[in-house]
């Protein structure tokens, strides 16, 4: 009986120290980490979250040891590597276990609680690491409502300097300088192969990488404080920094947004002291002029934020893109030449002797007849087009030709392919902001495919001058043809397909002209934007097959009236999607092979309601049009497109199975 006894104390015992075990802050914290309701999910499918890999306690570490300087004796600890995370784990960290659907007011009291379930409070090292110097310390207490910890030196001191000279006693002076208080952001937790601390070292980088890339000093103190901050602030940030991170964003516009940045922090510093330095109850003129004076700061930091919103939405990104500098307009036109002698550049890896012949009595006899002219031969269009001067002529012979730089055309040239398009292929492999680059005043290319990887701002940027472009074959990778403002634009029997962003991208004050082009395969057909009130575009759409696009076939982009301006208040969002009766009970039918001429921007309709992420004022509407040959009440708004300004000649077209509809309205 004793011994029956004796058993049963040692099993309730060992079950008692398993409950403790759990309740650990590892075990917590990896609880915390643990996606409820989906793990049979997950097991299933074999797909990993980025952090769920910690839901299980294992022994040792889940994550890489940070070497301080590899092959290179230090006398600090590595830390934990933690600053390669992917976008998804970081996404996950905030929406999921950090802010969750916090308000801007929130956002202290939501982090404080979430480092109290995951950091451990004490007993553990750091590297206190600044632009001046790295020192090893010991936490012995977190206060995570300040996001500081209190540390003590670990001796014999273990330090790094950068331009400075620190012993013992200058940083235990140096400590109680700062009462032995040091920023959590400020803290690199030292490698430690147990596992122990890989919850406290990644909850320490999500913290450091919030404050530094996502948090702004005045997102606090944002008058409308109902609605989600992830939504709103944390996403769109998150997905720009990885977007810039990974080049699919241009260069200028990258430039453009760290200078708003800057300078929006700036205003909003000058607004803070100003602000301060007011009295409630004083009616002094200097203060009456201060008052003034911050009345313009906050307008200024308005406008700058507004801006920064733009470019940070990636949806707003796409059809309001900016109009930033590209290093095409830093390439000189070189005019022409000193001599008056016209050069045709022949590009040819190689040849046989019937090309040779054809070519001859085709092209280089016609042009070199008279004395002025001279030939000269290239193997890659990349050189042949950098060697021109204004009037000449290059001439790409058939083959493939693999190029890493963009091509820039600030002269007017002519560069044609001798053969089909097919058969003279130029194919840019390495990322870059473009991949041709036209400033000239009169450029004229034809019977060549180019094939783009990996450019941002377009295969074809015209961005000053005209560009006639015939019989050439565009196979995007990532965006299509884009024309700036005042530049024009002809295509004529061209074939565009795969573009992740519009096929074609036309902006206020141009002029283009699209006759007989195939468009399909790409996010939208055409963009045009017309949000200039006082500068519109001049299109020509005759004859034009625009089929299979994700989106619409052509979507207008417009600003919205006043009197909707008006009713969609000062920071709401309104999105509505008109969509006819008609158009419901014929869904199954919008895919016909039918021609279709145009549509209208769509009728006006009462106020939606506010999005609940209560993003900027814009309201954003959308329209799809059938064919007349379906609904008779939809010749009305095709009579009011053909009518439309922007269009001077508007026949023709044909549209296909475009998944967004073949014409669309967004009104911002």
């Amino acid at each position: 009986m004793e011994s029956f006894v004796h058993v049963e104390l040692e099993l309730e015992l060992e079950e008692q120290s398993k409950v403790e075990e759990d309740a650990s802050p590892q075990s917590t914290a990896a609880a915390l980490f643990r996606n409820e309701g989906n793990e049979e999910e997950d097991d299933a499918s074999g797909e990993d979250s980025g952090t769920e890999h910690f839901s299980v306690v294992k022994p040792g570490t889940q994550l890489q040891r940070q070497e301080r300087h590899p092959g290179v004796t230090s006398g600090l600890p590595d830390t934990f590597q933690t600053s390669h995370l992917l976008f998804y784990e970081r996404f996950k960290a905030y929406q999921d276990y950090m802010l969750g659907d916090c308000k801007p007011s929130e956002i202290k009291p939501f982090i404080a609680d979430y480092l109290r379930n995951v950091v451990e409070p004490c007993d553990w090292q750091a590297l206190w690491s600044t632009d001046v110097f790295d020192v090893l310390l010991e936490v012995t207490d977190v206060d995570f409502s300040d996001l500081k910890a209190s540390v003590s030196l670990v001796l014999p001191l273990q330090c790094e300097t950068r331009g400075c000279e620190l012993d013992e006693e200058s940083m235990k002076s140096l400590l109680e300088a700062t009462r032995h208080r040091v920023s959590l952001l400020e803290l690199q937790v030292v490698f430690e192969e147990s596992g122990t601390f890989d919850m406290t070292a990644l909850a320490i980088e999500h913290l450091r990488f919030f404050y530094k890339h996502i948090w702004r000093p005045w997102d606090e103190e944002d008058e409308d404080d109902d609605f989600d901050y992830f939504v709103r602030c944390v996403e769109p940030r998150l997905r720009l920094y990885y977007d810039i991170l990974e080049d699919r964003v241009p260069t200028g516009l990258v430039s453009e947004y760290q200078g708003l940045l800057k300078d929006c922090t700036k205003c909003f510093q000058q607004f803070s002291v100003l602000r301060s330095g007011l009295s409630s109850d004083s009616e002094s003129e200097l203060d009456n002029v201060s008052m003034v004076e911050g009345l313009e700061l906050f307008n200024q930091h308005e406008t700058l934020k507004r801006k920064l919103y733009i470019i940070e939405n990636p949806l707003l990104r796409y059809v309001l893109a900016y109009k930033g500098n590209s290093p095409a307009l830093c390439v000189q036109s070189r005019g022409k030449r000193e001599s008056g002698i016209k050069m045709v550049h022949v590009v040819c890896a190689s040849c046989n002797p019937q090309q040779l012949q054809s070519l001859l009595n085709d092209r280089l006899l016609p042009h070199c007849s008279a004395d002025d002219t001279e030939i000269q031969f290239h193997r890659d269009p990349v050189s042949a087009v950098d060697s021109c001067h204004e009037g000449d002529m290059v001439i790409v012979l058939p083959g493939v030709y693999r190029v890493t730089s963009s091509m820039f055309l600030p002269d007017s040239i002519t560069v044609e392919g001798f053969g089909l398009p097919d058969d003279v292929v130029i194919e840019k492999k390495n990322k870059g902001d473009s991949f041709v680059e036209s400033t000239g005043a009169d450029v004229r290319l034809s019977n060549i495919k180019f094939i783009q990887h990996d450019a941002i701002e377009g295969i074809l940027n015209v961005r000053l001058g005209a560009l006639s472009m015939e019989n050439c074959v565009l196979q995007c990778n990532t965006t299509g043809v884009v024309l700036r403002s005042s530049a024009h634009l002809t295509m004529n029997m061209c074939d565009l397909y795969g573009s992740k962003g519009a096929g074609v991208e036309i902006y206020p004050g141009s002029r283009c002209k699209l006759v007989g082009n195939g468009i399909h395969h790409c996010k939208d057909g055409i963009l045009i934007k017309d949000f200039a009130e006082d500068v519109k575009p001049a299109i020509v759409m005759e004859n034009n097959v625009i089929h299979n696009n994700e989106g619409y076939g052509v979507i207008l982009v417009k600003g919205s009236s006043g009197e909707e301006r008006g009713s969609g208040g000062n920071r709401s969002v309104q999105v509505a999607d008109i969509r006819s009766s008609a158009e419901e009970s014929t869904k199954e039918t919008a895919d016909a092979d039918q021609a279709r001429l145009g549509a209208a921007p769509a009728p006006e309709a009462p106020p939606a309601e506010t999005d609940e992420d209560g993003a900027p004022s814009l309201k954003m509407q959308f329209c799809r049009q059938l064919s007349k040959s379906k609904e008779a009440t939809c010749s009305r708004p095709v009579e009011d497109l053909m009518e439309h300004e922007i269009f001077t000649s508007i026949h023709g077209n044909q549209f296909r199975r475009n998944g967004g509809g073949d014409w669309g309205t967004f009104c911002y």
